[in-house]
């Protein structure tokens, strides 16, 4: 069996970077999406996180929060960049030059879901990957949703979401 190497550039070619989607609503951002994203971007070139606008759902923060909120809490990391889209997830890789879609897997429960969305996200557009990882597993049971309902009922959330969208957090609760 002969194996097959591809050939090494030549000297001062530039190898096309390696950006990876990073989607969801994040609402709220929380520990366990910063860690998949700090993860991600020792991966990649370039880490997209990716925040759906979906007219379906009623939002704690608006789109522009939730943007805002993520540019703070990346500041300091130039390989993650935050953005929005609408519409097919595989059309924003595509516009933003990403060929992998990383999708965080807290639980079993979560793989049917997301496995279907990448079978269909490959058969829209093929050349696009989707990679899985597993937060650390102090962030398992972490979700938007369940941050939200303990919020909503009085409960701390410190050392669940970023500092900054806690204190935004509070700052809602008070009005």
């Amino acid at each position: 069996m002969t194996e097959q190497t591809t050939p090494p550039a030549p000297p001062g070619a530039r190898r096309e970077a390696r950006v990876a989607i990073y989607p969801g609503t994040f609402d709220p951002l929380t520990n366990g999406h910063v860690d998949i994203i700090l993860r991600g971007a020792r991966l990649f070139d370039r880490i997209v996180v990716g925040i759906l606008h979906n007219r379906d759902k009623s939002p704690l923060f608006s789109v522009q929060e939730r943007v805002d909120m993520a540019r703070e809490v990346f500041a300091s990391e130039p390989t993650v960049e935050v953005d929005t889209f609408a519409g097919l997830l595989v059309d924003f890789a595509r516009a933003k030059g990403a060929h992998v879609i990383v999708r965080g897997l807290r639980a079993v429960s979560d793989f049917e879901y997301e496995f279907q969305m990448a079978l269909m996200n490959r058969r829209l557009v093929p050349e696009i990957e989707t990679v899985f990882m597993m937060p650390a597993e102090s962030y398992t049971y972490i979700s938007s949703r369940l941050i939200r309902e303990v919020f909503a009922l009085g409960g701390p959330i410190a050392g669940l979401v970023p500092e900054t969208v806690e204190a935004r957090m509070r700052e809602r609760r008070v009005r």
